[in-house]
Parts: C-alpha cells; sequence; structure tokens
C-alpha cells in the first residue's frame, strides 16, 4: 500500500464507514477511483484519472480495459516519459506496440512475465535487430510502468539482448566520394545532400532538416533529432560551394525536384537510388561513418567526435580512435619492421 500522499486524491466516508475515492484537479470535475486503495489496480486509476489519458495507440479505436497490456500502451503513449523521446524513436516504438496489442491487448498486465517477453523476443530471432528493437521498446515501458507504480515488477529486467556480430552500414570510401563526385557536379540536387552528410557528419533525419535557419556567422546550430544534443558544425569549404550551387530550398538545404523539403524515409531512398547511379554501393549513415574515421585518423579525440556527432557516451568515439590508434600503430611498426629487412 503506498504511505504518501497522493496529489488531487479525495475521499469521503459512506454510511456503512466505507471509503469512496476521487480525483479532482482544481475545480475540475471529480473523478471516481475504484479498487482497495494502494492496489495496483487503484494506482492505475489514479494515474489515469490525473493524467487525463486522451491518447491512444495509433490506429486504435478505443481504450484498453483498465490493467490490460493495451491500456498500459495507452497510458505511456499520454506520458511526458513519450513526450520526451525523440520523434524517430516514437514512430519505431508505436509500430512495434502496434503489432503487440494487436496479439495480447486483453492480456492482464500483471499476468506477463519473463517468459513471455522472451517468447516475443525469440519470435523475432530471424531478424536480430527487430528483436532487440522489440525489446528495447517493451522495457523502456515496463521500466516507466514500475516507476509510476502502475505495475510491481518489470518482466524485462533480466532479458538479453540477441548479440548481432556486424559491423552496421558499410562506410564510404574517399573513392566512393570521387565517383560519386563525378557523376553527381555541383549544380545537382545529388550533389548539395552528399556534402551536407559528409562535412557536417549529421544523421539522415538531421541532414533532411537542415537549412539556413540553422546557420549563424558560418556555423551549423541544430539540435540532435535522436539525441537532442547541441550541435555546432562550421560550413567547410565543399559544403559552402555546393550549397551557393544549390539548387536548395527555402526551408532545407537538400529538396525534392519541386523545391520542397524531403521526410527522413523519403530521402534515404533517394539517396541510395543517387549512390546506386554513381556506382557506390553505400548509404546515409555510411558518410556519416566515414566522417567520424577522417576526423579520428586526423587525430580528433573522443570528446572532439562527441561533439561534432552528437554523440552522448563515449562508447561510440571510442571505437573510431581506437581504430585510428591501432592502424597508427600498425604503420609504425611496419616501419621498423622495413628497417629491420
Amino acid at each position: 500500500m503506498t504511505k504518501r500522499r497522493l496529489p488531487f486524491l479525495q475521499h469521503e466516508r459512506t454510511r456503512h464507514g466505507l471509503f469512496k475515492w476521487f480525483v479532482r484537479k482544481e475545480r475540475g470535475k471529480r473523478i471516481r477511483i475504484t479498487g482497495e486503495y494502494g492496489s495496483p489496480e487503484f494506482m492505475a486509476a489514479y494515474h489515469a484519472a490525473v493524467t487525463g489519458m486522451k491518447m491512444l495507440v495509433k490506429g486504435s479505436k478505443k481504450r484498453g480495459s483498465v490493467g490490460t497490456l493495451k491500456w498500459l500502451v495507452d497510458q505511456w503513449h499520454a506520458s511526458a516519459d513519450w513526450a520526451l523521446q525523440s520523434s524517430a524513436t516514437r514512430k519505431q516504438r508505436e509500430n512495434i506496440l502496434l503489432h503487440v496489442v494487436e496479439k495480447g491487448g486483453s492480456v492482464p498486465v500483471e499476468s506477463i512475465t519473463r517468459r513471455h517477453i522472451l517468447e516475443g523476443r525469440d519470435r523475432r530471432a530471424k531478424t536480430p535487430f527487430a528483436a532487440n528493437n522489440f525489446l528495447k521498446t517493451m522495457r523502456a515501458m515496463f521500466r516507466w510502468a514500475v516507476e509510476m507504480e502502475l505495475v510491481e515488477t518489470d518482466p524485462t529486467q533480466s532479458v538479453k539482448f540477441i548479440r548481432v556480430r556486424t559491423e552496421g552500414f558499410t562506410p564510404w570510401t574517399m573513392d566512393d566520394v570521387g565517383r560519386y563526385r563525378k557523376r553527381w557536379p555541383l549544380g545537382t540536387r545529388e550533389r548539395v545532400a552528399m556534402e551536407v552528410l559528409l562535412n557536417t557528419g549529421l544523421r539522415r533525419g538531421d541532414a533532411a532538416r537542415l537549412g539556413r535557419q540553422h546557420v549563424k556567422n558560418g556555423v551549423i546550430e541544430m539540435s540532435a533529432e535522436k539525441t537532442t544534443a547541441q550541435l555546432f558544425i562550421p560550413i567547410l569549404p565543399d559544403l559552402k560551394a555546393a550549397i551557393e550551387a544549390g539548387p536548395v530550398g527555402d526551408l532545407t538545404f537538400i529538396v525534392t525536384a519541386h523545391g520542397r523539403p524531403m521526410t527522413k524515409e523519403g530521402f534515404g531512398n533517394w539517396f541510395k537510388a543517387a549512390c546506386k547511379e554513381a556506382m557506390v554501393d553505400a548509404s546515409a549513415h555510411g558518410l556519416r561513418k566515414l566522417a567520424a574515421t577522417l576526423v579520428a585518423d586526423r587525430g580528433g579525440s573522443e570528446h572532439e567526435l562527441q561533439a561534432l556527432f552528437g554523440w552522448r557516451t563515449g562508447s561510440q568515439s571510442q571505437r573510431y580512435t581506437r581504430t585510428a590508434n591501432k592502424r597508427t600503430l600498425a604503420q609504425r611498426a611496419a616501419q621498423r619492421l622495413s628497417e629491420n629487412t
């Protein structure tokens, strides 16, 4: 049973000596709270009344019954925790939750165990990234639910991610850049897009929304969509030349054939087609990896990489600096070997 005083909670005693509980915010309408005081059902109804719970899962037609998985998803969608996530993260998790609700939306939340989470992960094991994204989504939701006292335990707590052995997106090489520039000279939309990606290291979504409004005194100032990190990126000569040659739009540098901004997804597909025509077997994110490699190879520190690419921790920057250090050490070792042969 909860011992702390809950805001907006009121009660009155019935003629039978029992308590009736209500939530009333300021001078608004009183909302009746049912269930035993302090129980999971009571706390769930309390939080639902306090927050209003007007938002639903996209595509759903009605709220789930109190205490069900569908109900918990509805609560999360209406929370500040959900609102603080990036739009890209919300979109990805929303798609995952739609399938989760379709399969087990009526299941009582308290009956969901570690076994159920494992089964959900393993059903997606043939696509490990999808399996791990499912687990990330469920873990984020249940951790929030525990904090809000909507559930007592987190069934995802000891479930491990599927190990994926992959280098991720294929990084570009400078030969790729040369082929691309030859196929798409200055004065083409394709060239503008490539120079934006290479000379800023921005993620695809941030590159697609970058425009003149983000440039102050020759420096790009914007907040990264994924991490909300504040970025400060000078306009380098190659990027400046591409922007001046255009074509660019009024709101974004990267535009459609009609001069309109592109969505992140639309930009990714269009740019991949441009790469294919230039005989480059890589994507937009591969340019971000090339940019990080160039910075590290030229002596960039971990903190410099974090500041430029908007990484919150050193784990990603260390990956590039370690590789650069190994390359330098290997070259020095080879020189010593050459001296003795």
